[in-house]
């Protein structure tokens, strides 16, 4: 499998190839400064500069060494969360410094997916499985260090999954199978009903909301596909913060890993992303 780390310009309507490797490497997110892409690969957490360079660097996540591709960094730079499952044996979210150091649990109940930071850097939004039901939480993050309980707000209508906030911190946007197929919601981050936002023949995952607060993109597969596997020919969308105006960007091979987490640049003109190619 070879990852191609790239960038979208959504006012040029250009890709650029940022970095490539024979290693899986996943879910690209772009640091709050504009000079960096964290992304996972086999467990473990690196920096990316956004002119490719010497390629990435490690970041030291401790005894965390089992990170999946649900990780994300502070509004303000300085910290980053990962979803990892040495110390458990189930997805945990943890709070670290953005240049290393030593995790903090965050989250206490399990499994547990980081997908949004919100706007303050006050507050997590995640994906957690309690009773075999997938839904949305929140926590406030020193709140979770400090044995805080979490806040639902979806029950078991279907899985929910992929929360992102919108940039002023009143919505959490997220997908939701509660109609059949996988499709785009948002719901009050304070709580409240969930309204529909997207309308479409595809299973739609990840909707990251564009800190302009204007655009949404993410991720569309095949109506016939379950779940959000990887080794997939999927879709590339954007639309309307309230759906309209929905179009698709550029088709690639991909699925898992192509941008599971948070990936817009900060002045919101761009998103990162990893397109896959299967080894011959």
């Amino acid at each position: 499998m070879r990852s191609s780390v790239e960038t979208f310009d959504i006012r040029r309507r250009r890709n650029r190839v940022v970095w490539q490797t024979e290693a899986l490497f996943e879910a690209p997110n772009w640091s709050p400064d504009g000079r960096y892409l964290m992304l996972n690969s086999d467990g473990l957490i690196y920096r990316l500069s956004l002119d490719g360079g010497m390629g990435p660097e490690l970041v030291d996540t401790g005894f965390a060494k089992r990170c999946n591709n649900d990780h994300g960094i502070s509004p303000d730079g300085l910290r980053i969360a990962i979803s990892d499952k040495v110390e458990f044996g189930k997805s945990a979210i943890y709070v670290l410094p953005a240049g290393g150091g030593e995790p903090k649990l965050v989250t206490k109940n399990l499994p547990s997916y980081w997908h949004g930071w919100s706007p303050d850097g006050k507050t997590f939004a995640y994906c957690g499985i309690r009773n075999d039901e997938f839904d949305i939480y929140t926590i406030d993050v020193q709140d979770g260090i400090d044995g805080g309980r979490e806040t639902r707000l979806t029950f078991g209508e279907g899985r929910n999954d992929g929360p992102d906030y919108s940039p002023d911190g009143n919505w959490i946007y997220f997908n939701s199978s509660r109609t059949g197929l996988m499709q785009i919601w948002r719901v009050p981050a304070a709580g409240g009903p969930a309204e529909r936002i997207s309308d479409s023949p595809y299973g739609d995952w990840f909707p990251h909301p564009s800190p302009k607060g204007d655009k949404i993109v993410f991720l569309s597969y095949d109506a016939d596909v379950f779940d959000h596997p990887r080794d997939q020919q999927v879709r590339v969308r954007l639309m309307d913060m309230d759906g309209g105006n929905v179009e698709t960007l550029f088709d690639l091979f991909g699925g898992q890993g192509t941008m599971n987490s948070p990936n817009w640049s900060p002045d919101g003109d761009e998103f990162a992303y990893v397109r896959y190619f299967p080894v011959a």
